[in-house]
């Protein structure tokens, strides 16, 4: 029980960490992990960070879609990673950012960046947070923009290097992907895929790759569909679970 709550209130520990938290040795804390993970209380990430499952947060009341997707999206962002070998984010929308939950930067060959989980994102310099907000029902978008408003101003929400934010946003519905071709990291370009729940984004699955390595066009021609489709699987699954969730 001291094993499954640290994992549970430090959710991505390694099992160095658990073991220290939980005052047991680590080899101790290791087997535990294991058993918890083979119980199905436990998922273990990429980045050999353990994680509560929704049976753990079962146990308790007040989880949220956002808490569920992220263990679900894991090991499609894995598969999806290895076929498509550029980095893989899952971003979420928190406190007026968009916070990296997941990642496959530490598996990715061309990876561009290291230690990006928990990281706060802007939400209209990127792909994931145009993603987002364009998929939002519209009373929820303006909930966002006036916030946002408010932070930064009306010119740093209405014009941005990609075009105005009523184009990206036009362009991005088209498109069925967020999307990110100037600004915020020059070197780098993005593309995002909005993981629906209910009629509304809860995370977007973002692909990152080096601009001078791929053009955009090929970019959303090559890999768009792929980017799309484990967006879809994710949500999918979601939805059953929920289901099953209420019926229990």
């Amino acid at each position: 029980m001291a094993v499954l709550q640290a994992v549970n209130r430090h959710n991505g520990l390694r099992a160095s960490e658990v073991a220290k938290l939980a005052g047991v040795p680590r080899p101790t804390a290791y087997r535990l992990l294991e058993t918890l993970e083979g119980l199905g209380f436990l998922v273990r990430g990429p980045s050999e960070d353990w994680r509560p499952t929704l049976q753990t947060k079962s146990l308790s009341s007040g989880f949220r879609d956002e808490d569920w997707v992220a263990q679900i999206a894991v090991p499609q962002m894995v598969k999806l990673g290895r076929q498509l070998l550029w980095p893989l984010d899952l971003v979420i929308f928190r406190n007026f950012r968009m916070e990296i939950r997941e990642s496959t930067h530490n598996i990715s060959p061309f990876s561009v960046d290291h230690g990006m989980v928990g990281r706060g994102l802007p939400v209209l310099e990127t792909a994931g947070g145009r993603a987002y907000l364009a998929y939002l029902p519209d009373d929820e978008q303006r909930h966002v923009l006036q916030g946002l408003r408010a932070e930064l101003g009306d010119a740093k929400v209405d014009y941005h290097d990609d075009g105005p934010l009523d184009f990206i946003l036009e362009r991005t519905r088209r498109l069925g992907l967020g999307f990110r071709i100037r600004g915020f990291n020059e070197r780098t370009m993005s593309i995002s895929a909005p993981i629906m729940a209910l009629d509304r984004p809860v995370a977007c699955i973002t692909m990152i790759w080096i601009g001078s390595a791929m053009k955009f066009e090929e970019a959303i021609r090559t890999h768009g569909e792929a980017l799309k489709a484990a967006a879809g699987l994710i949500a999918g699954e979601l939805a059953r679970l929920t289901a099953e969730n209420s019926a229990s």
